[in-house]
């Protein structure tokens, strides 16, 4: 079955994160779906140089952007010998076009193109997301933290409809919200699978090692994303994309936890329905729907076996062993830099942790004394935001995060 999208144009894609969780699996959309799909451009990191230019000369992209400078040669080597491999004559290759640096994710956003699916890690993807916004392309966004620190730089460009949520939670809310006007929703309600340590107390969390944490019992995602499930600090960072893709206060915001993580998300309506879209947990579905939005495309990911039985569960979220979530809450309701600290110190906290420097309960105490200490300086108002001011915030954080913890920059 072919599929389902109402024009019969091929959409081309510009993927920022290929060689990330989000990214394989939305090359594994487009590879099932040629008639609907074309990457044109590719971003990564660097540090998988075989990997980008597999993926570069099967797809036969135009250009391909990368971080670290440094990687441009292993790239270029890469290329070649993948070229070899594949047989081309001299003739025949053409090396596709390499833009190398901090802002090079942020040049290939701008490449012609109908949709650029940001799938970059952390604040990096904010220049990424903002150039995208300014070229009137569609953000497929599963840098979800791009909107969270950007806020009303993000918001302000937005066109209506023009950012669609990747994370399958906010593809969840976005699908169920189809079936009702603004004024009717009377709650979202986010669903977390509770991570690998889901029951435990405060307590019990003291010896917590990395590998425990990169265990996760449902998803296959990147390290960062991992963690932050494992702390709560990503369903933290959803509530304020929830917050701000939807427009919907954040004390209409509930969180519960759901192990099996077949329902997705849901949308409560004032008379008392309550709407959920519920799969088996596999990404390319909120992906493939990204990418087609506001069409499906058919066959995505499998569906739910309904001829078995199945039993979901919702368990109301432990705030003390997981205080993530309600920091974040006022870290959304202060606004301005203050979401940028908080993401900035977690992800300087979650490297820490996997490199054994920092115990798993540091992670959101130093977060939470962060933005303690940001409070007291000031912070910086929605008003007066700026992507200087953004991106100074962050570095700060780091900074303080480092100094708070102990950690020694390496």
């Amino acid at each position: 079955m072919g599929p389902v999208l109402s024009d019969t144009r091929r959409r081309d894609i510009v993927l920022l994160g290929s060689t990330g969780s989000i990214g394989v699996q939305a090359l594994d959309v487009v590879a099932r779906n040629p008639d609907a799909f074309r990457v044109v451009g590719l971003a990564a990191g660097g540090k998988h140089p075989q990997e980008l230019a597999r993926q570069a000369l099967e797809l036969g992209v135009a250009a391909v952007a990368v971080t670290r400078t440094s990687a441009v040669q292993d790239i270029q080597l890469a290329m070649y010998a993948e070229a070899q491999e594949r047989g081309y004559a001299r003739g025949e290759f053409k090396l596709p076009r390499i833009l190398a640096g901090p802002s090079a994710a942020a040049e290939l956003a701008a490449w012609p193109c109908d949709t650029v699916l940001n799938a970059i890690d952390g604040a990096a993807g904010l220049e990424p997301t903002l150039v995208a916004l300014r070229e009137d392309r569609t953000l497929a966004l599963a840098n979800k933290e791009s909107l969270i620190i950007g806020g009303p730089l993000v918001r302000d460009l937005a066109e209506p409809g023009q950012i669609v949520p990747v994370d399958s939670e906010h593809s969840a809310l976005a699908q169920c919200l189809r079936s009702g006007e603004h004024a009717e929703v009377r709650t979202l309600v986010l669903t977390a699978s509770g991570g690998p340590f889901r029951g435990r107390s405060r307590d019990e969390l003291t010896d917590v090692t990395p590998e425990q944490a990169l265990a996760h019992p449902t998803w296959r995602m990147g390290p960062l994303v991992t963690v932050n499930s494992a702390t709560l600090v990503n369903k933290a960072l959803e509530v304020i994309e929830a917050h701000l893709l939807f427009d919907v206060p954040l004390d209409r915001i509930a969180v519960t936890v759901h192990p099996q993580s077949y329902v997705h998300s849901m949308v409560e309506f004032v008379d008392g329905s309550t709407l959920a879209q519920c799969s088996p947990p596999d990404m390319r579905l909120p992906i493939s729907l990204a990418l087609g939005w506001p069409h499906r495309v058919a066959d995505a990911a499998p569906p739910v076996d309904w001829s078995a039985a199945h039993t979901w569960e919702f368990l109301p979220l432990d705030d003390d062993a997981f205080p993530a979530v309600r920091l974040a809450r006022e870290v959304g309701a202060a606004g301005g830099t203050f979401p940028a600290v908080y993401n900035a110190a977690n992800e300087v906290c979650v490297a820490a942790f996997l490199d054994n420097r920092l115990p798993f309960l540091g992670i959101v105490d130093t977060v939470q004394r962060v933005v303690a200490a940001h409070q007291d300086a000031g912070g910086s108002a929605a008003d007066t935001l700026s992507l200087e001011s953004v991106l100074a915030a962050d570095d700060w954080a780091r900074g303080k995060a480092r100094e708070i913890a102990g950690i020694q920059e390496r």
